[in-house]
């Protein structure tokens, strides 16, 4: 079928051989893991849970490392304390991570300085560096791509099962930059409330010890399926069910600039059963969305559909209401989830930058119009990290223009740093309480 941002490959043979190899080797994940993740989502769909989903824009082979993951995972849980907190819900947790190595680009070269070279797509397919042997396509970075995410997966489940999770480790969380920031004052107040309610708790007899629930979490890994060769490698037969399912990650997405209806990654996406998710731009149609959720969910199963809106701060309103309206008159059960990164990139001081508190425009608006539609606002995805990186501008210690260059470590595209990432929970869970009581008021008038 037709297929888009596909890279060219020197060798086909070379490619074929690799991807041979990859189909013979363990898969990442595992079937009912992402049956789990569906079942956790379709409570996100019926407005029972919220979904956080987040990481790097771009997984690279430079910056792996233990304390990166760590650090990550440290304001992940942080982020997802807030929420829980303050929604009274569960939060679904969904890493951009793992395999989050693929990019689409707006062009297949790049020129500079009067020279043209093929343009960086990630290093799962070639090397950022701008010189002609980097940025040749090299298959072997598939495998390289497959280990590291490998590594990365089994420190993730550590963190997640072995303890580090644990509520009771709620203040060790804290990252030392974050600690002295308006928002690590903040998470403290929540911190110490958390902590007070353990040891309430502990005092009659509920403890991490006796409640797996206290000391563990559930948490899942996502990426774009870009690179659908990677992606069929590692696709596999179910044994339990019979079923397709990507073994590359518990939940894959389909980007805005791949998502046509009579090609090849919805093509692909619709015969896998893992839990998909669909970017919604500008462009998208109402009409155009509905066959595409045909396509992808032909069965109307909640939790198997994630819409991931990113229309820009100042197109919200214009873009959001007719997909939703379409979406509710033909009843189809999805999770709405908002992506405020993607619509608000521009360039400052020479840097591709993001103004955060365009992010925070577009987060409400998300919220605000679905309240107005009486719809659940269900998630958030996120580029973020847990370093300490000066790639967005704005946030509560009002990082400028001018300072973007003191810490501008992305391999693509700017991310919110550990500080604005909380500051973001704080005005989620914000949304979230005020959503709570406009329910309530409600239900006592229709009482």
């Amino acid at each position: 079928m037709p297929i888009q941002q596909v890279p060219a490959y020197p060798s086909e043979a070379a490619l074929r051989e690799t991807e041979a190899r990859l189909a013979s080797f363990p898969p990442l994940v595992f079937a009912g893991e992402a049956r789990k993740l569906k079942k956790q989502l379709a409570a996100v769909a019926n407005g029972e849970a919220f979904l956080l989903q987040g990481g790097d824009c771009a997984e690279s082979f430079a910056e792996h490392g233990a304390d990166n993951i760590r650090d990550f995972f440290r304001v992940f849980l942080q982020m997802a304390v807030v929420l829980t907190f303050a929604g009274s819900q569960p939060v679904v947790k969904v890493g951009r991570i793992a395999g989050q190595f693929a990019k689409p680009r707006s062009s297949d070269f790049e020129t500079k300085d009067g020279v043209t070279l093929p343009s960086y797509r990630g290093d799962i397919i070639n090397g950022i560096e701008f010189d002609e042997r980097s940025r040749q396509p090299d298959p072997a970075r598939q495998e390289m791509a497959y280990r590291q995410s490998a590594a990365t997966l089994n420190l993730l489940r550590a963190f997640a099962q072995g303890g580090y999770a644990s509520l009771e480790n709620v203040h060790k969380w804290m990252l030392g930059f974050v600690a002295d920031s308006p928002q690590g004052e903040r998470y403290e107040a929540l911190a110490n409330r958390i902590t007070e309610t353990m040891d309430f708790m502990r005092a009659v007899g509920i403890t991490s010890e006796t409640n797996y629930a206290l000391r563990e979490t559930d948490f899942y890994t996502s990426h774009e399926a870009l690179l659908l060769g990677y992606e069929e490698a590692l696709t596999r037969i179910d044994s339990t069910s019979g079923d397709w399912y990507a073994t590359s990650g518990h939940m894959i997405w389909i980007g805005d600039r791949t998502r046509q209806p009579d090609h090849a990654h919805v093509e692909y996406c619709r015969g896998i059963k893992n839990p998909l998710g669909l970017k919604c731009g500008p462009s998208l149609t109402a009409d155009g969305l509905i066959r595409l959720i045909d396509l992808l969910n032909p069965e109307n199963d909640a939790g198997r559909l994630t819409l991931i809106t990113r229309f820009g701060y100042d197109k919200v309103e214009e873009h959001l209401p007719k997909l939703i309206r379409a979406v509710e008159r033909e009843g189809r059960k999805v999770v709405w989830s908002c992506d405020p990164m993607h619509g608000n990139t521009i360039t400052a001081a020479g840097y591709k930058t993001r103004p955060f508190e365009r992010v925070l425009k577009e987060v409400q608006s998300f919220f605000d119009v679905h309240r107005a539609e009486g719809t659940h606002p269900g998630g958030i995805h996120v580029e973020m990290t847990g370093k300490n990186v000066t790639e967005c501008t704005g946030g509560a210690r009002a990082i400028t223009a001018e300072e973007l260059h003191d810490r501008y470590h992305t391999h693509c595209d700017p991310r919110l740093n550990a500080d604005q990432a909380i500051e973001l929970s704080f005005l989620i869970s914000d949304l979230l309480k005020k959503g709570q009581s406009g329910m309530a008021q409600q239900k006592v008038v229709n009482g």
